[in-house]
């Protein structure tokens, strides 16, 4: 028979005492494990074994899974906004566990709630329901572009959807470089912007976007053009661009993510500029 250690572990590190009992643990040996430290309880009924994430430990000590950003964000995908606090999955009609220091964001969704951490799948459409349609389709395209996502997960995605924001999906693609691009793209398309996407242009490279064989939009990141070389390196493409006949914008994640209208205006009188030009 398997030490409750090694039982626990081969069970994903956490366990509750019900299930080990059907495996041969009773009561009293999963306590005396508990108190010679070979396992912890975590919770009344919850036992875990090996090294835990403080985000899924946090969650369970307060009586659930973890679920929306905090699943996003163990996964290295984009998302906004930027999160601090552990999202935990009760359930409807469940009651959480306060614990010290605790700052949980509770979520009450329906569905079969597991014992340790939502699938991802799960946490996109439960991020849709916390943060809403644009904080969704940049995770979402995030999580593609990383293969995190197969085709049937993207449908299983889809299908969880509501009707009325199954549209989100149906517009993602894989190839978005990072978050700010999916925003960009999406509210341009809101607007009914058409936008060619990862165009390679002969002697400037690969660009974010053009709109209309004139304009250029780049969404730059902070990693990757805030030093120096990026920066020259930037500059050096757009005038390369320039000289094909191109006009290039650029905007950085404070503008598109704060000062949205400053960008539509310029976005919009660009498009102006080159429309007068035709």
């Amino acid at each position: 028979m398997l030490s409750a250690h090694d039982t626990i572990q081969r069970l994903g590190g956490i366990a509750r005492g019900s299930q080990l009992e059907r495996l041969g643990f009773d009561r009293r040996t999963l306590s005396r494990r508990v108190d010679c430290g070979e396992i912890e309880r975590l919770r009344p009924g919850v036992f875990a074994s090996g090294r835990i994430p403080d985000d899924v430990r946090t969650a369970v000590l307060h009586g659930g899974a973890v679920t929306c950003v905090t699943v996003l964000r163990a996964h290295g995908i984009w998302t906004l906004p930027a999160a601090l606090a552990v999202h935990v999955w009760l359930g409807p009609g469940r009651h959480g566990h306060q614990h010290p220091g605790c700052t949980c964001v509770i979520h009450y969704y329906r569905g079969t709630r597991p014992l340790a951490s939502a699938s991802l799948v799960v946490a996109l459409v439960h991020f849709r329901r916390c943060a809403g349609d644009e904080a969704f389709f940049a995770a979402y395209e995030s999580a593609w572009r990383l293969g995190k996502l197969s085709q049937a997960a993207r449908a299983q995605v889809r299908a969880a959807l509501p009707q009325n924001a199954r549209w989100l999906v149906d517009i993602a693609r894989s190839d978005a470089d990072s978050g700010l691009e999916s925003l960009l793209r999406l509210r341009l398309h809101l607007l009914g912007i058409r936008l060619d996407c990862q165009v390679t242009i002969d002697g400037v490279g690969r660009v974010d976007f053009v709109i209309a064989r004139r304009l250029i939009l780049e969404a730059d990141g902070k990693s990757n053009h805030d030093d120096a070389s990026h920066r020259h390196k930037d500059l050096v493409r757009d005038s390369a661009a320039s000289a094909r006949g191109y006009e290039t914008l650029r905007f950085d994640y404070a503008q598109i993510v704060h000062n949205w209208a400053e960008v539509q205006r310029a976005i919009l009188a660009a498009i102006n500029r080159s429309s007068t030009r035709d």
